[in-house]
């Protein structure tokens, strides 16, 4: 089950859901306020039921706000996970100082993106620090464009970082095993990937992506698709 990060759709996957489909049966779909799923408007918990509903029982892999759905769907509905893939992910911001101060940046992103429209939003968006190391080839601009506006600031009104209940303390709770993954150029996710790891036990492995940032497994799919594959198959 791939989930997919903001901005993006199921078909942002394509790359490596062809090759994984040789092997396992692939699902891929659009998160609320995303793609076809732009009329959804669901939170982090809301989300959670839904996804679970459609992917049922799995791997579960989810990139950055892919993978705090994922985080709540293995909280939400353990019954359906079998494993677990964290890719550039947060379980959320501790201090409420923080989180107040994101949720606020967020509202003016969601406001963004509702003035400027999605094609002028999205040239903004992957123009950030945070993707800059990030071709315009492997971000797959045509993938992002099926959505809406409304959708997506809907999205961060509903399931972004600012207004998500932080998850540290609970990660515990994830008995299955969970592999995460972080860019080596992404030096906050990375931190938090270690954080994640160790939050959550002895169950949990970290990979890290030789010279990628934040989508790492779309700058780096050959070396993601290798940890991948020996996670899945019990490494």
């Amino acid at each position: 089950m791939l989930l997919h990060g903001f901005t993006q759709s199921a078909g942002s996957w394509a790359p490596l859901a062809e090759r994984l489909s040789g092997t396992h049966e692939v699902i891929a779909v659009d998160a609320p306020g995303h793609g076809g799923s732009a009329e959804v408007g669901a939170g982090l918990w809301e989300g959670a039921d839904l996804i679970a509903e459609a992917g049922g029982r799995g791997c579960y892999v989810g990139y950055s706000m892919g993978g705090r759905f994922g985080l709540h769907v293995a909280l939400a509905h353990p019954e359906v996970v079998e494993r677990l893939v964290l890719v550039s992910t947060t379980a959320g911001i501790d201090d409420p100082a923080e989180r107040t101060e994101r949720a606020a940046s967020d509202e003016q992103i969601a406001r963004r993106v509702e003035r400027d429209g999605v094609p002028a939003f999205l040239d903004w968006w992957l123009a950030r620090p945070l993707f800059a190391t990030l071709s315009a080839e492997a971000a797959a601009l045509d993938s992002r464009l099926g959505g809406s506006a409304a959708g997506l600031a809907s999205s961060l009104r509903l399931a972004g970082t600012g207004v998500q209940e932080p998850l540290w303390g609970r990660l515990g709770e994830i008995s299955v095993p969970v592999l995460v993954v972080a860019g080596e150029l992404d030096p906050a996710y990375l931190a938090r990937a270690h954080r994640l790891v160790a939050a959550i036990g002895s169950n949990a492995s970290l990979s890290v992506v030789a010279g990628a940032g934040h989508a790492c497994h779309l700058e780096r799919p050959d070396a993601c698709l290798a940890a991948l594959g020996a996670f899945l198959a019990g490494g």
